[in-house]
């Protein structure tokens, strides 16, 4: 499936950090984009089979911006700073005619979301966050070795990207040749619960955008954030992950749930990293507050006080 079917034209903005190909469409004549941000090793394409699954409930999802992050997909590098990143996809929205957004992102994806959503509250309407990256990912990214036991599985994807990175126009052959011989599906198998399930065209599109140098510049990028800022969210956030995530550490959750003032975090009980792959309909109803998101807090106002670290798991046949 591909931009054309799912009713999506691709478009290049230019912003501060070079230029952004994105793909857009389905306008409903609502001023509130849904801004779609996937995570390292990926494009817009991860986003397909939630999209696609919309559709099928006949709930559609309307005013895309699917962004090729750059140093991804179509959009070239280098990775920028994070927040010079969050003015850019920011840019990207307005550029395109929406003065407001609703933004959900996926893994490194997640806490772009969430530095936007930071710098522009008044404009930001909700916070989808599928399997986000958090202090956990970081401590492992900075030392994969020594840190390894906290996500060990994360801790071996650094290391193989930096042997990568050493094999410099070598690495480009040697992904073919995995891909071409079915390893590289097989290597994939920790991303998901049930890899034999997933399609080969998925973990296919993951293996053209596993890019050593974009993967290790967005680690390194990311090893002086300050999750502090996240204080400034004013709307409603809501996360949803994998129970057999191994790139997530649970802990996050806890600490995030401290940070913000109407954060929610949902467990399925049968994905891995990529839910919204292996279980899009149920990613859909975990983030349902995010869809139906129209309006902007008022300035200063802030949304409504979870309780600390509440976590929700649901099993496959939950209907949230």
């Amino acid at each position: 499936m591909d931009a054309t079917d799912l009713g999506l034209r691709r478009v290049v903005v230019p912003t501060g950090v070079g230029p952004i190909v994105v793909r857009a469409g389905r306008a409903s004549g609502n001023p509130v984009a849904t801004v779609l941000l996937h995570g390292a090793a990926g494009s817009w394409r991860t986003w397909v089979p939630l999209i696609a699954a919309s559709d099928a409930l006949r709930l559609p999802l309307s005013d895309i911006v699917a962004i090729d992050l750059p140093g991804w997909g179509e959009t070239p590098g280098p990775v920028p700073d994070p927040a010079d990143l969050a003015v850019a996809v920011a840019a990207v929205a307005r550029a395109l005619g929406y003065p407001r957004w609703r933004i959900v992102g996926h893994s490194l994806g997640g806490v772009i979301a969430l530095d936007v959503a930071a710098r522009f509250p008044n404009d930001t309407v909700a916070v989808g966050v599928v399997s986000p990256s958090g202090a956990g990912a970081r401590t492992v990214g900075r030392r994969p070795i020594a840190k390894a036991a906290r996500l060990p599985w994360l801790a071996g994807m650094v290391l193989a990207m930096r042997i990568l990175r050493a094999l410099g126009p070598l690495s480009a052959p040697l992904l073919r040749v995995l891909r071409r011989t079915g390893l590289l599906h097989r290597l994939a198998r920790p991303l998901f619960r049930h890899p034999d399930g997933v399609d080969r065209a998925v973990t296919d599109a993951l293996a053209t955008e596993i890019r050593p140098t974009a993967f290790l510049a967005a680690m390194q990028a990311s090893r002086t954030h300050d999750d502090g800022v996240w204080r400034r969210i004013s709307c409603p956030v809501r996360s949803v992950r994998g129970e057999h995530d191994v790139f997530v550490s649970a802990r996050d959750a806890h600490d995030w749930a401290r940070l913000m003032r109407d954060y929610d975090d949902r467990v399925l009980a049968d994905s891995g990293h990529f839910a919204h792959v292996e279980q899009p309909v149920e990613t859909l109803r975990a983030l349902r507050e995010v869809w139906s998101a129209h309006r902007a807090p008022a300035r200063g106002a802030g949304g409504r006080q979870r309780p600390t670290g509440q976590t929700r798991r649901f099993r496959d046949d939950a209907r949230s």
